[in-house]
């Protein structure tokens, strides 16, 4: 399995925001969005056994684990035997994925975190949308918003599917796009059930800082 890097922090998004947390982040993704902030994971990265991440988790001594990238899923085979040995040594899962390949297969018991891309991402035509229909109960939506047009489309989306009566729906103003207190009155005007989603890591560590 390829992976960037491994390391904990405090975990900066989702509902698991502000709990210590050990990540995985795999190299390689099939996306190119505009505002990633881990352009590094494309190509970065060692092979690494299945047997030797789960070791490295282990030894941090953190049972909340985050699986992310890149794009995990790329390496469909591998994060299956991984999460399931991390399953069955009582670890809680999280596993963030950009949506556009097939979740339906993930354990149930890992909570999935699926990224919908946005139009100002440059990347929205690639959502794969039949994967709304495999959300769990406490699986969670993101969308990063750049813009009005952003929350707009998203806000769509998020009525049309009734998402919030079936996961949990994340909104996050992109750090350095958009000022959060701009999305935080869009959101109060229209009452709309979604949640706020800053990336904490970034206003605690700094916005340019790896492995946090």
């Amino acid at each position: 399995m390829k992976v960037c890097e491994i390391f904990t922090s405090i975990q900066g998004e989702s509902t698991f925001a502000g709990r210590p947390c050990t990540f995985v982040r795999t190299s390689g993704c099939n996306l190119r969005c505009s505002y990633c902030d881990t352009q590094y994971s494309f190509d970065e990265g060692e092979d690494l056994s299945v047997e030797d991440i789960f070791a490295c988790v282990h030894k941090a001594a953190i049972r909340l684990v985050e699986i992310t990238g890149g794009e995990p899923l790329l390496q469909q085979e591998e994060v299956a035997a991984l999460t399931a040995m991390l399953l069955d040594s009582g670890y809680t899962v999280l596993l963030e994925t950009n949506g556009t390949l097939p979740i339906k297969q993930i354990h149930e018991k890992v909570i999935v975190i699926m990224d919908v891309k946005t139009p100002s991402s440059g990347m929205s035509l690639h959502n794969d949308f039949t994967n709304l229909h495999y959300l769990k109960k406490n699986d969670e939506v993101k969308f990063v918003i750049c813009d009005k047009d952003d929350y707009t489309w998203a806000t769509r989306i998020v009525l049309d599917e009734e998402l919030a009566s079936r996961c949990e729906v994340l909104f996050a103003p992109a750090f350095g796009f958009l000022d959060p207190r701009k999305l935080a009155e869009w959101i109060i005007s229209d009452r709309l059930h979604v949640r706020l989603n800053l990336q904490l890591h970034k206003y605690i560590f700094g916005p340019e800082e790896r492995r946090v």
